[in-house]
């Protein structure tokens, strides 16, 4: 594919300057005077500033400012409207504190806060000042704070060389590069020594003190240095984004990309430190990888723990992070910066000697000789002993063991030759002694196969090489047989130890693939919400072998839907610290930056649309960080739930929408079988009572009784409407009450027939009733309705000169009763749906007669009184409609489900 960027127009402005500048203008502006050290005169020069921007008009409300007593500070604060601080009880007192919710409410133009990176006191929302300002920022204030630039958190290690101080308050470099603006306050380190001298930063006896310790020359001018290059860094890269903002054409230079090895040991935070300045200084980024070698589990839980805080340092210092597991530790590196383009690698100077060297166990130093085309940078320690990059003692108590069950093995070897000696002569006693140092590595590791060996070495010469009971060898075959089995024990033990760390870790991992698996299988099966959840908190609780809660928003905001154990209650800082997550959609709580004094760690439930919730994971075991491999499982876990609530959330709704729309069609079905069916017969009977009263008297007789027989016509059928429309109503609300009263069917079925032919005047109904029908127990009334409502029913399908027939007779232990007509008949596909609420079938003319409750309104009574009912179409040719009614005679047993509804 060709090049696009060659025909991209040089002047036109760089699309993510311009994405990143548009980001910037929603929220509010940073600036920060940035000194060498204290007393130079920042807050000095902030507030003057701050004072001609209220005289300009500006809003200006100081947050937080410390004059440290100097008087000329103070008056500067004169005119400027103070928020009150906050108190905070801490131990025996109390601490004011800025009070980043009065700053808020008040919200102002520009805010001003001294010192950016003050640790605030504990209990509060956030651990650092500076993120008390990221937060104010973001409700769009302006903010302008100071900083002393050995605060600054990748200058540390350097500021301790110069100065033999290690600064506790600090803050990321990536807080700072974020910074509108940078105000560098400059004072020659002389003026700063004599302004400390005559009391204008300290009290004499603490100035005295700080001359002595801090505030050297050599220190000042070195601190001064750190300052003046990290601002025209700064003031650098801003010409850079304005620059590439206004489309002004390059050169560019291509962009540098780091990347540095992180172990446990203690050389790796200044790697960090040093790999995260270079970063800074060239405006590139970088990547921190830990590297393992796949062939052995670290289990060491001090190293995992000294290992994921210093990965989240290089976090902190704005890196990326990586882990790597591989058996070709350098190659793998190399693999992974050549893949991703690193052009600098920096990497800490193994301690390994010549021979680990020559065996290729120094990484620095394999790195450095198979790397091509790019620059490797080794970071030296500072002069104390390190530790093997890659191999650490066990603990004590595990070395204890280890010995222990090696010399236990060992004795146990001996005692077993002295008694094959005695049976039998063998040739060869070592082989006992190495079948020790293999059970001891395949049972309890790598240490315990070297501890083995080394005994079984000094057990097997003392015990049965001549001269015995002595470690002198007085054949020199015999002396070589004894190096060999030495190393034949150290080699196999070696090996077997590392196969047991192998098959450990495999089995690990076996169990976190197995678990993922039960989980995701677990998970799909799931069709309601709170079953999600609960496996959720199942799940993760297992994982942190502690507590576990969820929280959901219900609208009203997020409420606990779910934990393991179940009864677990939240506290104040909890709640707040759920609360930020769920809205800045990042970890908060235990162990994070923000509100680390509460009991969990909370994490958002990311969905497509947003966050749906937060989970909460208490570790036990009295362990600050879960380890990697369970961290990226609770996340796994985390993510899938999310994927499975947002499932059965839109399940949930297609179901809502689903009767939603059903509800809408029979309501779309009721309102035109109403505005037919009413409108019909109210325009005749209107129509025929404005023809009687404005020409009544010129009127024949005859055309005055036919009028009248239309309105009495149309009244009955408004009539029979609204009673279907009861009956339907009173069915479904199960209010019909069913008599059981001695029916005589055929008198009911010669009633109803009369009836019908009385309102349909044109009808021809032909009767057929056997003389051997016997009484039934029902509803007299509610029977004449149901024969009626067929009636009517054949009247409306039928054809004028068509007959209608019906038929009663009995039949194994029931009656039957059929009515059958002459119509266009039923379409096969509406067989099973004529007895439908307000389905109709259309008629010969195309039309749909009817309200279609009439043969609903059937169906539900003839099934109340414990009987059946069914439609047939065709019955003969290729029309006519027969519908079948049976009803239980008194020598049956009706049903239990007619029983039942009887009896209601």
């Amino acid at each position: 594919m060709a090049d696009q960027s060659k025909f991209r127009d040089p002047s036109r402005p760089s699309t993510k300057a311009l994405l990143e500048l548009a980001a910037r203008e929603s929220t509010g502006k940073l600036k920060v005077f940035l000194g060498m050290a204290p007393g130079v005169g920042k807050t000095y020069a902030m507030l003057a500033s701050a004072r001609a921007q209220q005289a300009d008009g500006v809003d200006v409300v100081v947050g937080l400012v410390e004059t440290h007593g100097r008087s000329e500070t103070a008056a500067l604060l004169d005119g400027l409207e103070i928020l009150p601080r906050k108190p905070v009880p801490y131990r025996n007192g109390v601490l004011m504190e800025f009070d980043v919710e009065a700053a808020l409410q008040r919200k102002p133009k520009l805010l001003l806060v001294d010192e950016f990176a003050h640790s605030n006191a504990p209990g509060q929302m956030y651990v650092k000042r500076y993120q008390d300002v990221v937060e104010i920022l973001r409700a769009g204030i302006d903010v302008w704070t100071t900083l002393n630039i050995q605060h600054l958190e990748s200058l540390t290690d350097v500021v301790q060389r110069i100065t033999g101080i290690r600064v506790q308050e600090t803050v990321p470099d990536k807080v700072l590069e974020k910074a509108d603006e940078i105000v560098i306050i400059d004072l020659p380190p002389e003026e700063l020594i004599q302004r400390l001298k005559e009391g204008k930063v300290y009290l004499p006896e603490s100035a005295r003190r700080a001359i002595d310790q801090f505030f050297k020359l050599s220190n000042l001018t070195a601190l001064r240095e750190l300052a003046l290059r990290r601002t025209a860094d700064r003031v650098d890269e801003q010409m850079l984004a304005q620059l590439r903002q206004q489309g002004i054409e390059g050169p560019w230079p291509s962009a540098e990309r780091l990347l540095v090895c992180v172990g446990s040991d203690t050389l790796s935070e200044t790697v960090i430190r040093m790999a995260g300045r270079l970063a800074t200084a060239q405006k590139s980024e970088w990547v921190a990888m830990h590297a393992k070698p796949s062939d052995r589990e670290i289990t060491d839980r001090a190293m995992l723990r000294r290992t994921e805080k210093l990965l989240r340092l290089a976090e902190r210092l704005g890196a990326s992070t990586v882990r790597l597991s591989a058996a070709d530790l350098p190659g793998a590196i190399l693999a992974h910066a050549e893949r991703n383009n690193i052009t600098q690698i920096v990497v800490g100077r193994s301690s390994a000697g010549f021979i680990e060297r020559w065996r290729g166990r120094s990484l620095s130093h394999q790195i450095v000789r198979r790397a091509r085309g790019l620059a490797v940078l080794v970071v030296a320690p500072d002069g104390e002993p390190l530790p093997a990059p890659w191999f650490t003692m066990p603990p004590v108590g595990a070395q204890t063991a280890a010995i222990s069950v090696a010399a236990g093995a060992v004795g146990v070897a001996v005692f077993a030759g002295f008694g094959l000696e005695r049976i039998t002569r063998l040739p060869n006693l070592s082989m006992i002694f190495l079948l020790a140092v293999l059970l001891c590595a395949m049972s309890y590791g790598l240490w315990s196969a070297i501890a083995a060996s080394i005994f079984s070495f000094l057990a097997y010469n003392f015990f049965f090489i001549e001269p015995r009971f002595s470690f002198t060898v007085a054949e020199p075959h015999e002396l070589l047989a004894l190096l060999i089995f030495l190393v034949v024990a150290f080699v196999t033990g070696t090996m077997a130890g590392r196969l047991r760390e192998q098959a450990t870790a495999t089995r690990e991992r076996a169990e976190a693939t197995q678990a993922l698996f039960d989980f995701s299988r677990k998970l799909s099966g799931v069709a309601k919400l709170d079953d999600a959840l609960w496996l959720l908190a199942n799940q993760s609780a297992a994982i942190a072998k502690g507590k576990s809660i969820i929280l959901m928003d219900d609208g009203d905001g997020l409420a606990i839907k779910g934990g393991w154990p179940l009864d677990e209650e939240l506290g104040t800082s909890d709640w707040a610290a759920a609360r930020w997550a769920y809205t800045h959609r990042e970890a908060a709580g235990h162990a994070t930056q923000t509100l680390p004094t509460a009991r969990f760690q909370f994490r958002p439930m990311l969905g497509s649309s947003g966050p749906l919730g937060v989970i909460g994971v208490e570790p036990g075991d009295g362990e600050d960080v879960l380890p990697a491999s369970s961290d990226a499982m609770l996340q796994s876990f985390v993510e899938q739930t999310a994927v499975a609530v947002e499932r059965t959330t839109l399940a949930e709704q297609a179901n809502q929408a689903r009767t939603a729309a059903e509800g809408e069609k029979l309501r779309a079905a009721l309102l035109s079988s109403i505005s037919h069916d009413l409108r019909t017969p109210l325009a005749s009977i209107v129509g025929s009572v404005t023809s009687l009263r404005t020409l009544g008297p010129q009127m024949s007789p005859s055309d005055r009784s036919d009028l009248l027989a239309t309105i009495d016509e149309e009244a009955g059928r408004m009539s029979r409407f609204v009673a279907n429309l009861l009956d339907m109503t009173r069915l479904e609300a199960g209010a019909v009450d069913i008599r059981r009263d001695w029916v005589d069917i055929a008198d009911t079925v010669v009633g109803a027939v009369r009836r019908a032919e009385k309102i349909f005047a044109g009808q021809k109904i032909a009767v057929d009733v056997s003389a051997a029908v016997p009484l039934v127990q029902g509803d007299a009334a509610l029977l004449d309705q149901v024969m009626f409502n067929l009636l009517d029913n054949a009247h409306k399908y039928s054809g004028p000169k068509s007959v209608t027939r019906v038929e009663v007779k009995p039949e194994g232990g029931w009656i039957k009763i059929t009515v059958s007509d002459q119509g266009s008949g039923i379409p096969p596909d509406a067989l099973d749906k004529v007895f439908d609420k307000f389905f109709r079938v259309s008629g010969s003319d195309g039309r749909a007669p009817g309200t279609g409750l009439g043969l609903s309104i059937c169906a539900g009574l003839i099934k109340a009184m414990g009987g059946t009912i069914a439609a047939d179409s065709p019955i003969s040719g290729d029309g006519g409609t027969r519908m079948t009614i049976m009803l239980p005679s008194t020598a049956a047993e009706p049903s239990t489900e007619a029983r039942r509804e009887g009896t209601q």
